[in-house]
């Protein structure tokens, strides 16, 4: 039977993995593989492929972990940015579409107990009820940018904006955004 690790703090989370320490890695995967997979899964339904993808996602964060800097941005957001783009970057690969002849059932369940999972996640409501103070517009780019993984490009096309009026709301949504992290309101939040 495996020993459960205790939680570490972000901090001592951090330190851990930077030192490379198996406790560190073991509780790195413990604490995010959860959330990260079920990411996975809502790009890539196949389970199989989310399951590769999330062992290549977690290779990839351990190796490259001295590229992410705290004072940038948290642990979690660092990773789901990763592993959001690495889903992306298989699902439009030429070998993502030879192996895509059927489509797993199961993982389409188990996504969207993940998604329901997600939701609650405290991270997430918080992000979520942030954003919900935005203008009509600047939630939409929001919505399909970061919680949908559209890009710029994909998202100008899905509401059949000028690229530029996207890229604008979308800078005009993060400013906003940064001014609602500031240390009172998330507090109040």
């Amino acid at each position: 039977m495996k020993k459960k690790t205790l939680p570490l703090s972000e901090e001592n989370l951090v330190y851990q993995v930077k030192i490379k320490s198996r406790q560190g890695a073991e509780a790195l995967y413990d604490e995010y593989s959860k959330n990260l997979f079920g990411v996975i899964c809502l790009i890539i339904p196949n389970k199989e492929i989310a399951e590769d993808v999330l062992q290549m996602a977690f290779t990839k964060i351990w190796f490259s972990f001295d590229s992410y800097d705290p004072s940038k941005g948290r642990l979690f957001t660092w990773m789901l940015v990763l592993v959001r783009n690495m889903a992306k970057d298989v699902l439009r690969s030429k070998q993502h579409h030879k192996e895509l002849v059927t489509v797993d059932i199961e993982c389409h369940t188990q996504q969207i107990d993940r998604s329901f999972h997600i939701l609650f996640n405290n991270d997430v409501l918080l992000i979520r009820s942030l954003v919900s103070a935005l203008k009509k517009e600047q939630k939409e780019i929001i919505d399909l940018v970061y919680f949908k993984g559209y890009t710029q490009v994909e998202a100008a096309e899905e509401l059949n904006l000028p690229l530029g009026t996207v890229k604008t709301r979308c800078r005009a949504a993060l400013r906003s955004l940064r001014s609602l992290f500031t240390p009172n309101r998330m507090a109040a939040a």
